[in-house]
């Protein structure tokens, strides 16, 4: 749940970064494609869509603020002619605010041949690639990352002279978590980072017609292709009039899945590395029943993703799951500046309990996460409000102790309440009846069908896969009571995660 509607507030879960999707399809209509797939996608991102095309002799690119459906009509897509596409929507956490030159796809040029590039996921070492590109001649129009490595790929295959080797050694260069698909004037490529953090998947048009990547399968689902494969770690796959050749880019590492994508980012009905996403959270639900029962009347979800784990905490507990909570599904973000009065009660902009329902019943409410803990305190009082005897919050992700620094916003450790309160302190101030958190343990055995069983849990566990340089993590890793301290010896090492 997020109360990002509101100016000012920042959102009591994890957000996703962004979505791309990718079409190799000559005879189609694929600027139509992608639109297609970037709406199918639309909840990874809400501040900024783009789709650029090739038509096998150059990249044409159109991008702007707002949804797909805002940015896109049937006269800016008809002027996108050609036969590879690719798409991407934005949530911005690096780079920024949102503006038109943060909008992707970036475009690079190579000599005279145009390149359009869409990233998810978020590099740790952009700073370094910045300076050393712009000491090179490189100019830039953004702050973000995704340009860098745009950029750096237009830069390397200069040198090289082929596409394909410009990718691989600025793959070489980039660390971090990136899922890219990147369209030339005659080919799609797509392609990831060696740990496989952000996801990728690869899915075939019917009769041959063609290729489609993307960040979830409902992506693939919506344009009529048949899931194929992801793209494995560390893999560069290429799509032309050939068909598809991959090859190994970098070695691939430790994977390490983003575990975050089962929990809340992707949508129910997408498969990740061969594991339902809505089977998972209905696992998540179950298991969470069995570490953390209590006596209740009902069992309620926290729509949209807390409604699948609460209808398996319900199954597993034997108690009845019911639709208490109303969400207004026409609610986006909003540039309304609220007043103080209508910001206390902005959660009901989203959210409204059914009082016929809950009034005078002990609820179990179950939600995907907690990160800030404001959202959750708020939710809390409105049910008391409509008349709730109990409110005990069951949670089915672990306590968030940790920054995400490969696509997810969340900053540094003072945003982040559990690594400031402990659970009774977290309950307390909240001001629910009780609460608990599943297990890390519960979390990954909700997810047996995934073909990789090595998951990112940095957020949980503060293991990072990817090291992350000390320019990046500067007072990261404080809490506010370390930063309420005189910096001493040690004080900031004591803060430190470890890497893997």
């Amino acid at each position: 749940m997020s109360t990002s509607i509101l100016p000012g507030e920042r959102p009591d879960r994890l957000e996703e970064e962004c979505a791309v999707f990718g079409v190799f399809a000559p005879g189609e209509d694929v600027a139509r494609m992608t639109c297609f797939g970037l709406q199918a996608l639309q909840h990874r991102g809400q501040e900024s869509a783009g789709i650029a095309v090739g038509d096998g002799a150059t990249v044409m690119v159109s991008k702007d603020l707002g949804l797909v459906t805002q940015v896109f009509d049937e006269a800016s897509l008809a002027a996108l002619e050609g036969f590879v596409a690719v798409g991407h929507a934005r949530y911005s956490t690096s780079g920024g605010a949102a503006s038109w030159e943060a909008a992707q796809p970036h475009i690079s040029a190579i000599d005279d041949v145009l390149i359009a590039l869409a990233h998810n996921g978020t590099l740790v070492n952009t700073n370094a690639l910045r300076a050393r590109l712009v000491d090179e001649g490189v100019q830039f129009r953004s702050g973000t990352d995704s340009e860098v490595a745009a950029k750096a790929i237009g830069r390397v295959t200069q040198e090289t002279h082929h596409l394909r080797n410009g990718i691989r050694r600025a793959m070489e260069e980039l660390s971090g978590a990136y899922a890219m698909v990147l369209a030339s004037p005659d080919s799609l490529y797509a392609f990831r980072d060696p740990n496989g953090i952000r996801p990728l998947c690869i899915g075939e048009l019917p009769d041959g017609r063609g290729w489609a990547v993307s960040s979830e399968t409902c992506g693939l689902d919506i344009v009529g292709a048949q899931y194929v494969r992801d793209v494995e770690p560390g893999e560069i796959v290429r799509f032309n009039r050939d068909g598809m050749h991959a090859e190994q880019g970098v070695a691939a590492r430790r994977s390490a899945a983003c575990i975050f994508e089962y929990v809340y980012f992707a949508r129910p009905d997408s498969v990740i590395d061969g594991q339902s996403v809505y089977q998972a959270r209905r696992n998540m639900g179950r298991i969470l029943a069995q570490e953390a029962p209590v006596e209740a009347d009902l069992v309620l979800g926290v729509p949209d993703s807390g409604v699948p784990s609460a209808m398996g905490y319900a199954f597993e507990s034997g108690i009845p799951y019911a639709d208490g909570i109303v969400k207004n599904r026409y609610v986006g973000r909003t540039f309304i500046e609220p007043t103080q009065a209508m910001r206390q009660l902005g959660i009901r902009l989203k959210l409204n309990p059914l009082r016929s329902v809950i009034e005078g019943k002990r609820l179990v409410v179950i939600d995907d996460s907690i990160v800030r803990g404001n959202t959750s305190k708020k939710l809390v009082q409105m049910l008391r409000d409509a008349g709730a005897a109990e409110v005990h919050l069951r949670i089915v992700s672990p306590e968030v102790l940790w920054p995400c620094f490969y696509g997810i916003d969340t900053d540094t450790r003072d945003q982040l309440i559990a690594a400031n309160m402990d659970l009774d302190e977290m309950n307390a101030w909240i001001g629910s009846d009780s609460l608990a958190f599943i297990s890390l343990e519960g979390l990954r055995a909700s997810v047996p069908d995934a073909r990789r069983q090595g998951f990112c849990d940095a957020c949980f566990t503060g293991d990072y896969p990817v090291a992350i340089p000390d320019s990046v993590a500067k007072k990261s890793f404080l809490t506010k009571k370390d930063f309420e301290e005189t910096y001493g010896e040690g004080a900031a090492d004591k803060a430190r995660p470890r890497t893997r």
